[in-house]
């Protein structure tokens, strides 16, 4: 009897046995993005961390999120957030091969919706941008500037890269010198050069910009917070978006000259002045139109200002409004 209820038993467990299935890919791939995570999460992203844990961890990741299940799992685990300190340039990471797999990392998230959500409202934007500066391998500024196309027509980084200048780096990179050297193991650029996406990502840029320049000035304009932003610095600015000043009965240069008579911030106060001071230049009525916004007494009351940036951009915008453009001083 007593062998019969053990055999019983056995039986039992061996069914159990059967019943209970392996874990399928999908399990073991989402407790090892789990386990990547937590790996950067513990590990500090500078020189500092002498463990291999880290670069390996994103060396796995490099490979692992070619998947889109693995992009999902990474997503939902918050791995952009603990990925993006990591984005450094050569500098600051111990090896040229861990900007590059951190980067790729990045690039191959950028072809994924969720991820460019968490993207954009982290500083990867920024740290990408300091890395293609700062780096000459040829490979690193390729992926960097390939994640730069596939964020542009998302809609979500084209105010930033404007504000942040992403033309000139384009220009500046354009005028290195570039090898023909391909990646061993990636056919990231089998059949593009670097120069050729260069040329593309300006054009797009260039595209982009003639449409949102505006709307990123009158957003700062309308909150009052003025500084010398790159579009201030483009003459093409000023001359392809005149017109568009006219707008609500000059409503953009009527919050202007409110600042001049509400602010106390010296750098809104100059940029304030220089910007009337640059429709005046551009607008062929802008000397009588920014007179009879009664702008002229609020600007010359700041030629006494102790601050010289505001005395010097006041002093440009007086000669504007009291001088025609054949005697005024321009410089």
């Amino acid at each position: 009897m007593e062998q019969q209820r053990l055999s019983t038993t056995e039986q039992c467990k061996t069914k159990n046995l059967k019943k209970t299935s392996p874990p399928n890919t999908n399990d073991v791939l989402k407790c090892l993005v789990k386990w990547l995570c937590a790996e950067l999460q513990q590990k500090k992203p500078l020189p500092s961390n002498l463990s291999r844990s880290s670069p390996t961890a994103i060396s796995c990741l490099a490979t692992l999120l070619k998947e889109p299940v693995v992009k999902a799992f990474f997503v939902h685990s918050n791995g952009v957030r603990l990925l993006v300190p990591f984005i450094n340039p050569p500098f600051i990471q111990p090896s040229i091969q861990l900007v590059y797999e951190t980067c790729f990392c990045v690039w191959l998230l950028s072809y994924y919706e969720p991820a460019i959500q968490h993207l954009a409202t982290s500083k990867a934007l920024p740290r990408l941008m300091d890395v293609a500066k700062n780096s000459t391998a040829e490979k690193v500024v390729r992926v960097v500037i390939l994640t730069f196309e596939n964020m542009l027509p998302k809609g979500i980084f084209d105010s930033q890269m404007i504000e942040l200048d992403l033309s000139e780096l384009v220009r500046s990179l354009k005028l290195q010198t570039w090898s023909d050297e391909k990646i061993k193991g990636c056919t990231l650029f089998y059949f593009q050069d670097l120069l050729y996406a260069l040329n593309q990502l300006e054009e797009n840029l260039n595209k982009i910009k003639a449409l949102k320049s505006f709307d990123i000035y009158k957003k700062e304009v309308r909150i009052g917070r003025l500084d010398w932003s790159p579009i201030r610095k483009d003459s093409t600015f000023w001359s392809n978006n005149i017109a568009q000043f006219e707008e609500n009965n000059f409503q953009i240069l009527r919050v202007l000259i409110t600042i001049l008579d509400t602010s106390c911030d010296p750098r809104a106060l100059a940029v304030a002045c220089f910007d009337l001071s640059q429709f005046i230049k551009h607008h062929i009525d802008g000397r009588f139109i920014v007179t009879k916004l009664n702008a002229k007494e609020r600007v010359m009351k700041l030629l006494d200002h102790k601050n010289d940036e505001v005395t010097k951009n006041a002093l440009v915008c007086t000669q504007r409004l009291l001088l025609s453009p054949k005697y005024a001083n321009f410089c």
